[in-house]
Protein backbone atom coordinates (compact mmCIF):
# COMPACT_ATOMS: atom_id res chain seq x y z
CA UNK A 1 0.00 0.00 0.00
CA UNK A 2 1.40 3.65 -0.78
CA UNK A 3 0.43 7.25 1.05
CA UNK A 4 -2.46 8.99 -0.69
CA UNK A 5 -4.95 11.76 -0.04
CA UNK A 6 -7.98 11.10 2.08
CA UNK A 7 -11.47 10.60 -0.74
CA UNK A 8 -14.21 12.12 0.69
CA UNK A 9 -17.91 13.07 -0.87
CA UNK A 10 -16.86 16.08 -2.18
CA UNK A 11 -17.68 16.11 -5.66
CA UNK A 12 -18.59 12.66 -6.06
CA UNK A 13 -15.53 12.17 -8.82
CA UNK A 14 -14.91 8.46 -7.42
CA UNK A 15 -18.64 7.59 -6.93
CA UNK A 16 -19.38 9.04 -10.77
CA UNK A 17 -16.32 7.57 -12.09
CA UNK A 18 -16.74 3.66 -10.44
CA UNK A 19 -20.25 3.04 -9.66
CA UNK A 20 -22.34 1.10 -10.69
CA UNK A 21 -24.87 1.31 -8.25
CA UNK A 22 -27.98 -1.08 -7.15
CA UNK A 23 -30.32 1.97 -7.02
CA UNK A 24 -30.33 3.89 -10.43
CA UNK A 25 -28.55 7.49 -9.14
CA UNK A 26 -27.62 8.07 -13.03
CA UNK A 27 -30.21 10.65 -13.27
CA UNK A 28 -29.82 12.67 -10.00
CA UNK A 29 -25.80 12.41 -10.74
CA UNK A 30 -26.57 14.01 -14.08
CA UNK A 31 -28.99 16.54 -12.37
CA UNK A 32 -25.99 17.68 -10.12
CA UNK A 33 -28.58 18.25 -7.08
CA UNK A 34 -25.79 17.86 -3.80
CA UNK A 35 -28.49 16.43 -1.76
CA UNK A 36 -29.38 13.42 -3.98
CA UNK A 37 -26.27 12.78 -4.70
CA UNK A 38 -25.34 12.26 -0.36
CA UNK A 39 -28.97 10.00 -0.56
CA UNK A 40 -27.83 8.24 -3.24
CA UNK A 41 -24.51 7.50 -1.73
CA UNK A 42 -26.42 7.06 1.86
CA UNK A 43 -28.86 4.08 0.14
CA UNK A 44 -26.13 2.68 -2.00
CA UNK A 45 -23.59 1.79 1.02
CA UNK A 46 -27.19 0.85 3.23
CA UNK A 47 -28.05 -1.42 0.56
CA UNK A 48 -24.20 -2.87 -0.53
CA UNK A 49 -23.96 -3.89 3.24
CA UNK A 50 -26.64 -6.27 3.19
CA UNK A 51 -24.32 -8.68 1.30
CA UNK A 52 -22.13 -9.21 4.06
CA UNK A 53 -24.56 -11.75 5.46
CA UNK A 54 -25.10 -12.50 1.63
CA UNK A 55 -28.43 -10.92 1.57
CA UNK A 56 -30.31 -9.22 -1.35
CA UNK A 57 -32.27 -6.69 -1.26
CA UNK A 58 -36.37 -6.17 -3.06
CA UNK A 59 -37.06 -4.40 -6.31
CA UNK A 60 -39.90 -2.69 -3.79
CA UNK A 61 -36.83 -1.27 -1.60
CA UNK A 62 -35.08 0.12 -4.51
CA UNK A 63 -38.25 1.72 -5.55
CA UNK A 64 -38.72 3.37 -2.15
CA UNK A 65 -35.29 4.14 -2.03
CA UNK A 66 -35.55 6.33 -5.21
CA UNK A 67 -38.66 7.90 -4.22
CA UNK A 68 -36.71 9.30 -0.80
CA UNK A 69 -34.04 10.44 -3.54
CA UNK A 70 -35.77 12.16 -5.63
CA UNK A 71 -37.53 14.42 -2.49
CA UNK A 72 -40.62 12.58 -2.47
CA UNK A 73 -41.02 11.18 0.88
CA UNK A 74 -38.31 11.22 4.10
CA UNK A 75 -36.34 8.28 5.41
CA UNK A 76 -38.54 8.17 8.19
CA UNK A 77 -41.61 7.87 5.70
CA UNK A 78 -39.43 5.00 3.72
CA UNK A 79 -38.73 3.40 6.78
CA UNK A 80 -41.84 3.19 7.63
CA UNK A 81 -43.16 2.38 4.40
CA UNK A 82 -40.96 -0.80 3.93
CA UNK A 83 -42.05 -1.88 7.60
CA UNK A 84 -45.52 -1.90 6.38
CA UNK A 85 -44.89 -3.79 3.20
CA UNK A 86 -44.32 -7.18 4.95
CA UNK A 87 -46.88 -6.63 7.51
CA UNK A 88 -49.10 -6.47 4.65
CA UNK A 89 -47.42 -9.04 2.51
CA UNK A 90 -45.58 -11.39 4.51
CA UNK A 91 -42.98 -13.81 3.33
CA UNK A 92 -43.79 -17.44 3.79
CA UNK A 93 -42.36 -18.73 7.26
CA UNK A 94 -39.76 -21.10 5.16
CA UNK A 95 -38.55 -18.51 3.21
CA UNK A 96 -34.74 -18.66 3.36
CA UNK A 97 -33.72 -15.64 1.26
CA UNK A 98 -34.74 -13.49 4.36
CA UNK A 99 -35.37 -10.24 1.64
CA UNK A 100 -37.90 -8.80 4.27
CA UNK A 101 -34.50 -8.48 6.87
CA UNK A 102 -32.03 -7.00 3.74
CA UNK A 103 -35.11 -3.99 3.18
CA UNK A 104 -35.75 -3.47 6.88
CA UNK A 105 -32.40 -3.24 7.48
CA UNK A 106 -31.31 -1.23 4.57
CA UNK A 107 -33.85 1.37 5.23
CA UNK A 108 -32.71 1.53 9.05
CA UNK A 109 -28.70 2.06 8.13
CA UNK A 110 -29.91 4.48 5.68
CA UNK A 111 -31.72 6.93 8.32
CA UNK A 112 -28.64 6.28 10.86
CA UNK A 113 -26.32 7.06 8.28
CA UNK A 114 -28.41 10.15 7.10
CA UNK A 115 -28.17 11.64 11.40
CA UNK A 116 -25.63 13.65 12.22
CA UNK A 117 -24.82 12.36 16.09
CA UNK A 118 -22.66 10.14 17.37
CA UNK A 119 -21.39 8.55 20.89
CA UNK A 120 -18.15 6.56 21.06
CA UNK A 121 -18.87 3.85 23.46
CA UNK A 122 -20.25 0.20 24.05
CA UNK A 123 -23.84 1.59 24.74
CA UNK A 124 -24.24 3.46 21.56
CA UNK A 125 -22.56 -0.15 19.65
CA UNK A 126 -25.65 -1.78 21.29
CA UNK A 127 -27.95 0.92 20.50
CA UNK A 128 -27.03 0.31 16.75
CA UNK A 129 -27.79 -3.17 16.51
CA UNK A 130 -30.73 -3.12 18.37
CA UNK A 131 -32.21 -0.05 16.30
CA UNK A 132 -31.01 -2.17 13.08
CA UNK A 133 -32.30 -5.72 14.38
CA UNK A 134 -35.53 -4.39 16.44
CA UNK A 135 -38.37 -6.04 15.14
CA UNK A 136 -36.36 -8.71 13.44
CA UNK A 137 -34.31 -10.73 16.06
CA UNK A 138 -35.88 -11.11 19.38
CA UNK A 139 -32.31 -10.44 20.75
CA UNK A 140 -31.92 -7.14 19.24
CA UNK A 141 -29.82 -4.95 21.45
CA UNK A 142 -28.79 -7.48 23.53
CA UNK A 143 -25.21 -8.67 24.32
CA UNK A 144 -25.31 -12.26 23.78
CA UNK A 145 -25.42 -14.78 26.97
CA UNK A 146 -24.21 -18.01 25.35
CA UNK A 147 -21.22 -18.45 23.29
CA UNK A 148 -21.05 -19.67 19.37
CA UNK A 149 -19.15 -20.91 16.38
CA UNK A 150 -20.10 -20.21 13.25
CA UNK A 151 -19.01 -22.06 9.95
CA UNK A 152 -16.99 -19.66 7.41
CA UNK A 153 -16.75 -19.75 3.94
CA UNK A 154 -13.46 -18.39 3.28
CA UNK A 155 -12.51 -20.84 6.04
CA UNK A 156 -13.77 -23.35 4.30
CA UNK A 157 -16.32 -24.58 7.24
CA UNK A 158 -14.08 -23.89 10.11
CA UNK A 159 -14.62 -21.50 12.79
CA UNK A 160 -13.20 -17.89 14.52
CA UNK A 161 -13.14 -18.38 18.17
CA UNK A 162 -15.25 -15.02 19.49
CA UNK A 163 -15.59 -13.56 22.98
CA UNK A 164 -17.30 -16.20 25.24
CA UNK A 165 -20.04 -14.75 26.83
CA UNK A 166 -19.14 -14.21 30.63
CA UNK A 167 -16.35 -11.67 28.76
CA UNK A 168 -17.91 -9.56 26.36
CA UNK A 169 -19.19 -6.52 28.05
CA UNK A 170 -15.37 -6.56 29.73
CA UNK A 171 -13.79 -6.90 26.36
CA UNK A 172 -15.89 -4.30 24.66
CA UNK A 173 -15.43 -1.42 27.87
CA UNK A 174 -11.77 -2.29 27.42
CA UNK A 175 -11.68 -2.22 23.99
CA UNK A 176 -13.54 1.20 23.75
CA UNK A 177 -11.27 2.67 26.64
CA UNK A 178 -7.84 1.94 24.43
CA UNK A 179 -9.25 3.24 21.37
CA UNK A 180 -10.43 6.34 23.49
CA UNK A 181 -6.99 7.06 25.06
CA UNK A 182 -5.23 6.60 21.71
CA UNK A 183 -3.86 9.34 20.15
CA UNK A 184 -3.96 10.05 16.70
CA UNK A 185 -1.81 12.60 16.02
CA UNK A 186 1.53 12.33 14.09
CA UNK A 187 0.30 9.81 12.78
CA UNK A 188 0.46 9.57 8.51
CA UNK A 189 -2.80 8.82 7.08
CA UNK A 190 -1.79 5.19 5.65
CA UNK A 191 -0.90 4.35 9.51
CA UNK A 192 -4.13 5.92 10.93
CA UNK A 193 -5.87 3.48 8.28
CA UNK A 194 -3.94 0.63 9.90
CA UNK A 195 -4.92 1.44 13.33
CA UNK A 196 -8.99 1.67 12.85
CA UNK A 197 -8.84 -1.43 10.83
CA UNK A 198 -7.15 -3.17 14.12
CA UNK A 199 -9.80 -1.74 15.90
CA UNK A 200 -12.12 -3.10 13.62
CA UNK A 201 -11.03 -6.56 14.29
CA UNK A 202 -10.75 -6.30 17.39
CA UNK A 203 -14.44 -5.24 18.00
CA UNK A 204 -15.87 -7.72 15.83
CA UNK A 205 -14.14 -10.91 16.85
CA UNK A 206 -15.88 -10.21 20.32
CA UNK A 207 -19.25 -10.77 18.00
CA UNK A 208 -21.15 -9.14 20.67
CA UNK A 209 -24.53 -10.30 19.18
CA UNK A 210 -26.23 -14.12 18.51
CA UNK A 211 -26.62 -12.61 14.60
CA UNK A 212 -25.53 -9.38 12.82
CA UNK A 213 -22.55 -8.07 14.21
CA UNK A 214 -21.16 -7.32 10.77
CA UNK A 215 -23.48 -4.91 9.71
CA UNK A 216 -23.37 -3.20 13.12
CA UNK A 217 -19.94 -3.06 13.17
CA UNK A 218 -19.93 -1.26 10.11
CA UNK A 219 -21.96 1.23 10.60
CA UNK A 220 -20.61 1.93 13.87
CA UNK A 221 -17.36 2.20 12.44
CA UNK A 222 -18.19 4.54 9.23
CA UNK A 223 -20.03 6.66 11.57
CA UNK A 224 -16.96 6.85 14.01
CA UNK A 225 -14.49 7.70 10.81
CA UNK A 226 -16.94 10.64 10.22
CA UNK A 227 -16.24 11.89 13.52
CA UNK A 228 -12.38 11.47 12.43
CA UNK A 229 -12.98 13.60 9.14
CA UNK A 230 -13.45 11.09 6.69
CA UNK A 231 -16.51 10.63 5.14
CA UNK A 232 -17.24 7.38 3.92
CA UNK A 233 -20.55 6.67 2.61
CA UNK A 234 -19.22 5.45 -1.11
CA UNK A 235 -18.63 2.39 -3.12
CA UNK A 236 -16.07 1.24 -1.30
CA UNK A 237 -18.42 -0.20 1.82
CA UNK A 238 -20.94 -1.23 -0.43
CA UNK A 239 -19.70 -3.13 -3.44
CA UNK A 240 -17.39 -4.64 -1.16
CA UNK A 241 -19.32 -5.76 1.88
CA UNK A 242 -18.78 -9.05 1.64
CA UNK A 243 -14.91 -9.04 1.37
CA UNK A 244 -15.19 -6.87 4.43
CA UNK A 245 -16.41 -9.87 6.47
CA UNK A 246 -14.48 -12.18 4.78
CA UNK A 247 -11.02 -10.05 5.71
CA UNK A 248 -12.42 -9.89 9.57
CA UNK A 249 -12.68 -13.61 9.52
CA UNK A 250 -9.31 -13.75 8.08
CA UNK A 251 -8.02 -11.36 10.50
CA UNK A 252 -9.26 -13.58 13.34
CA UNK A 253 -8.14 -17.04 12.46
CA UNK A 254 -5.47 -19.31 13.36
CA UNK A 255 -4.95 -22.75 12.23
CA UNK A 256 -0.92 -23.19 13.00
CA UNK A 257 -1.19 -26.68 12.98
CA UNK A 258 -2.28 -25.88 9.16
CA UNK A 259 0.25 -23.30 8.50
CA UNK A 260 -2.33 -20.23 8.77
CA UNK A 261 -1.65 -17.47 10.61
CA UNK A 262 -4.36 -14.29 11.57
CA UNK A 263 -3.42 -11.38 9.17
CA UNK A 264 -4.91 -8.06 8.94
CA UNK A 265 -3.73 -7.23 5.21
CA UNK A 266 -6.90 -8.02 3.76
CA UNK A 267 -8.40 -5.66 6.12
CA UNK A 268 -5.37 -3.11 5.33
CA UNK A 269 -6.25 -3.25 1.47
CA UNK A 270 -9.64 -2.32 2.12
CA UNK A 271 -9.14 0.42 4.29
CA UNK A 272 -6.18 1.56 1.79
CA UNK A 273 -9.42 1.82 -0.44
CA UNK A 274 -11.72 3.31 1.87
CA UNK A 275 -9.47 5.93 3.36
CA UNK A 276 -6.40 6.51 0.90
CA UNK A 277 -8.02 6.15 -2.55
CA UNK A 278 -5.80 3.06 -3.13
CA UNK A 279 -6.72 0.86 -6.11
CA UNK A 280 -5.87 -2.34 -4.59
CA UNK A 281 -8.02 -5.32 -5.73
CA UNK A 282 -10.72 -6.74 -3.18
CA UNK A 283 -11.09 -10.26 -4.23
CA UNK A 284 -12.62 -12.82 -1.87
CA UNK A 285 -10.83 -16.00 -3.51
CA UNK A 286 -7.64 -14.35 -2.15
CA UNK A 287 -8.86 -15.00 1.07
CA UNK A 288 -9.63 -18.66 0.92
CA UNK A 289 -7.56 -20.34 2.82
CA UNK A 290 -5.87 -23.87 1.29
CA UNK A 291 -6.38 -26.78 1.93
CA UNK A 292 -9.94 -28.41 3.00
CA UNK A 293 -11.78 -28.10 6.44
CA UNK A 294 -11.75 -30.80 8.69
CA UNK A 295 -15.59 -31.37 8.36
CA UNK A 296 -17.56 -34.71 10.31
CA UNK A 297 -19.92 -35.82 7.65
CA UNK A 298 -22.81 -35.13 9.03
CA UNK A 299 -22.23 -31.44 9.28
CA UNK A 300 -24.23 -29.88 7.34
CA UNK A 301 -22.04 -27.84 4.70
CA UNK A 302 -19.62 -30.50 3.73
CA UNK A 303 -19.77 -31.72 0.83
CA UNK A 304 -18.35 -35.15 -0.80
CA UNK A 305 -15.31 -34.76 -1.92
CA UNK A 306 -15.85 -35.65 -5.75
CA UNK A 307 -16.87 -32.37 -6.38
CA UNK A 308 -14.56 -29.80 -7.85
CA UNK A 309 -13.54 -26.89 -5.56
CA UNK A 310 -15.44 -24.31 -7.42
CA UNK A 311 -18.33 -26.73 -6.71
CA UNK A 312 -17.96 -26.47 -3.53
CA UNK A 313 -17.91 -23.14 -3.11
CA UNK A 314 -20.90 -22.64 -5.01
CA UNK A 315 -22.49 -24.59 -2.62
CA UNK A 316 -21.71 -22.66 0.35
CA UNK A 317 -23.29 -19.83 -1.26
CA UNK A 318 -26.21 -21.21 -2.41
CA UNK A 319 -26.67 -22.52 1.09
CA UNK A 320 -26.40 -18.60 2.12
CA UNK A 321 -28.54 -17.52 -0.35
CA UNK A 322 -30.98 -19.88 -2.77
CA UNK A 323 -31.77 -16.71 -4.82
CA UNK A 324 -28.14 -15.80 -5.52
CA UNK A 325 -27.39 -15.11 -9.16
CA UNK A 326 -24.64 -16.73 -11.80
CA UNK A 327 -23.18 -13.05 -12.08
CA UNK A 328 -23.67 -12.41 -8.16
CA UNK A 329 -21.43 -15.96 -7.82
CA UNK A 330 -19.03 -15.15 -10.41
CA UNK A 331 -18.16 -12.04 -8.52
CA UNK A 332 -18.02 -13.16 -5.28
CA UNK A 333 -15.42 -16.01 -6.34
CA UNK A 334 -13.59 -13.88 -8.50
CA UNK A 335 -14.32 -16.72 -11.41
CA UNK A 336 -16.36 -16.21 -14.98
CA UNK A 337 -20.17 -16.76 -15.40
CA UNK A 338 -18.72 -19.82 -17.71
CA UNK A 339 -16.94 -21.25 -14.37
CA UNK A 340 -19.91 -21.10 -12.10
CA UNK A 341 -22.24 -22.63 -14.46
CA UNK A 342 -19.87 -25.45 -15.20
CA UNK A 343 -19.88 -25.68 -11.52
CA UNK A 344 -23.97 -25.68 -11.45
CA UNK A 345 -24.10 -28.27 -14.19
CA UNK A 346 -21.93 -30.50 -12.35
CA UNK A 347 -23.83 -29.90 -9.35
CA UNK A 348 -26.65 -30.78 -11.18
CA UNK A 349 -25.26 -33.90 -12.74
CA UNK A 350 -24.04 -35.07 -9.48
CA UNK A 351 -27.94 -34.58 -8.05
CA UNK A 352 -26.44 -32.11 -5.25
CA UNK A 353 -28.47 -29.08 -6.25
CA UNK A 354 -31.72 -28.67 -7.90
CA UNK A 355 -33.33 -25.49 -9.30
CA UNK A 356 -36.65 -25.05 -8.76
CA UNK A 357 -38.84 -22.61 -11.07
CA UNK A 358 -37.61 -20.41 -13.90
CA UNK A 359 -33.84 -19.20 -14.53
CA UNK A 360 -35.72 -15.48 -13.68
CA UNK A 361 -37.88 -16.04 -10.39
CA UNK A 362 -36.88 -19.65 -9.66
CA UNK A 363 -34.44 -20.13 -6.14
CA UNK A 364 -31.63 -23.24 -5.83
CA UNK A 365 -32.49 -26.46 -3.74
CA UNK A 366 -29.10 -28.07 -2.10
CA UNK A 367 -29.63 -31.45 -1.61
CA UNK A 368 -28.20 -33.36 1.34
Amino acid sequence: MREGKIIGMGGCSLYARRMTTLVNLDNYLKQGEPEQRELGLIWHTAIGLQKADGLTTSEYLIETANKNINGDITLEEARKLIDYYYIAKPLPTDDKTRTDEADKVASRVSQMLAEQTFSFSPAEYITIHRRLFEGIYSFAGKIRDYNISKKEWVLNGETVFYASAQSIQDTLDYDFAQERSFSYKGLTTLQTAEHIAKFTSGLWQIHAFGEGNTRTTAVFIIKYLRTLGFDVTNDIFAENAWYFRNALVRANYNNLKRGIHATQEYLDRFYANLLLGETNELRNRDLLVAGTANVPETDPINVPIKTSANGQKVIMLLKDNPRVTTQHMAEQLGVSDKTVKRALSELKDAGLVERIGSNKTGHWVVKS
